[in-house]
């Protein structure tokens, strides 16, 4: 326990001292709690409520159920009523309403304003303002869902490069993720294969010489020092998952995870407690992007992974919060993956469907196209349920998502009615600054 202290001790030194070269470009009165934004990508009230019957069963509680406050989310943009990944993520980073092509910019070109007026996004004025901070990712580092919140660009594919770089150079503390092909120069091989950069830059070993230890395993990370404060996780190529149909992961063997990555709960369980000791503040942006991924690929075994694993990650943030009362989270996607639906299903012995007799959507079983159902956890009274999963469409819709929250102030900061997706910055901002911030008019 005396060892553990003294680590603590240690760490949240190294923390303040780091901490006070970037706080002279800080502009405001950091207020020393701490906040978590989880994004787990495409989910809605339907694909919780099916993690939750195959997990938990129909009279179990997830701990997404747990979570105290809710709300309907509302994602809509300025050209369109649906979310983009990569416009919803810049939303998130900086308050303001924008278009479907955004990443992190508006339709000019020009950085997005935020919404207190500055050229800054949450996560730049936290870094600005020596708070902890960290972007955890199970897909690539470039992921708009973490990557917007450090970086802008034209677009969000050809601009891969730069947006690596833009990460890397962000000041962030911790950076977990995948993605290692976008930080190696072509003709380069790394730990999962050839790089893709053109600019010939070497951003793993740039990230060395700012200071980072740079791990490729869930044992590499979890054998790092207590002390260790500066990290960038590379745990895969790509992405840590295979985010094609089941039938092509049986042909290739493959798992929809990689088995040496960590998961997001062990991201997270990782990386929160050691921001969290910087006496700041901290900001950590957490995004769990097989849930999207496999959902629009319509694998439903995936997608219920992703999901299982993100409510594991619930599970750890909520246990922190309990421990820290000063820390709030909140939890938002900003679009429903694949229109996602459970469907009963009369026996299960018997291959599900290709479709749905009726209305012609597309069926689910447990390993893909016409095979056995899935089966509920046990009811109260001990029945299992088979049943199958219906999809609505092979991308991302936008209804249905539900916001939820706990932790300090989470009954003000996340109203029962309704979360605008420009409401998460002003969230965030208000538990980290202290500070109000008015909503952005929608631009004409």
């Amino acid at each position: 326990m005396q060892l553990a202290r003294t680590a603590f001790a240690a760490l949240a030194f190294a923390l303040v001292l780091s901490s006070a070269a970037v706080a002279e470009d800080c502009a405001l009165s950091p207020t020393g709690n701490g906040a978590i934004f989880f994004h787990p990508d495409g989910t809605s009230a339907g694909h919780w409520d099916a993690m939750r019957l195959l997990h938990y069963g129909p009279d179990g509680n997830s701990n997404w159920d747990r979570m105290p406050r809710m709300a309907a989310y509302r994602g809509h943009l300025t050209d369109r009523l649906s979310s983009t990944s990569n416009a919803g993520a810049s939303i998130h980073a900086t308050g303001t309403p924008t278009w479907s092509g955004a990443f992190g910019q508006d339709q000019s070109g020009a950085k997005l304003r935020a919404a207190d007026g500055s050229d800054r996004t949450l996560m730049q004025q936290a870094v600005a303002c020596g708070l902890g901070t960290a972007l955890i990712q199970t897909g690539t580092l470039i992921e708009p869902g973490t990557a917007v919140f450090v970086a802008n660009a034209n677009n969000r594919y050809a601009d891969a490069e730069s947006i690596a770089l833009q990460v890397v150079e962000s000041g962030v503390d911790l950076l977990l993720g995948a993605g290692e092909e976008w930080l190696l120069p072509q003709g380069v091989s790394g730990r999962f294969g050839p790089g893709r950069r053109s600019d010939g830059r070497n951003l793993i070993e740039q990230a060395r010489e700012r200071g980072y230890a740079v791990v490729y395993t869930r044992e590499e990370l979890f054998a790092l020092d207590d002390d260790a404060i500066r990290v960038l996780g590379v745990f895969a190529a790509e992405d840590t998952y295979n985010d094609v149909a089941e039938e092509a992961l049986r042909e290739h063997g493959l798992p929809n995870y990689l088995d040496t990555a960590p998961t997001i709960a062990e991201m997270t369980e990782f990386a929160v407690p050691r921001i969290a000791a910087n006496p700041r503040g901290f900001l950590a942006v957490i995004e769990e992007e097989g849930t999207d991924n496999f959902c629009n690929r319509q694998n439903a075994s995936g997608c219920l992974e992703a999901l299982k694993r993100a409510d594991d990650a619930i599970g750890w943030i909520l246990g922190f919060i309990e421990r820290n009362p000063r820390s709030f989270v909140l939890m938002a996607s900003d679009s429903n993956a694949g229109g996602m639906q459970i469907i009963d299903v009369d026996d299960a012995g018997i291959a599900v469907p290709e479709r749905e007799a009726r209305g012609g959507a597309m069926l689910d079983g447990r390993d893909g196209t016409a095979t056995l159902p899935f089966l509920s956890a046990p009811d109260r009274n001990g029945k299992r349920f088979p049943f199958a999963i219906a999809w609505a469409v092979g991308d991302d819709v936008g209804s249905g998502v539900i916001a939820r929250a706990a932790g300090h102030d989470a009954d003000v900061l996340l109203p029962g009615n309704m979360l605008v997706n420009t409401d998460v910055y002003r969230a965030l901002y208000f538990q980290l600054f202290g500070k109000v911030i008015r909503p952005v008019p929608v631009p004409q």
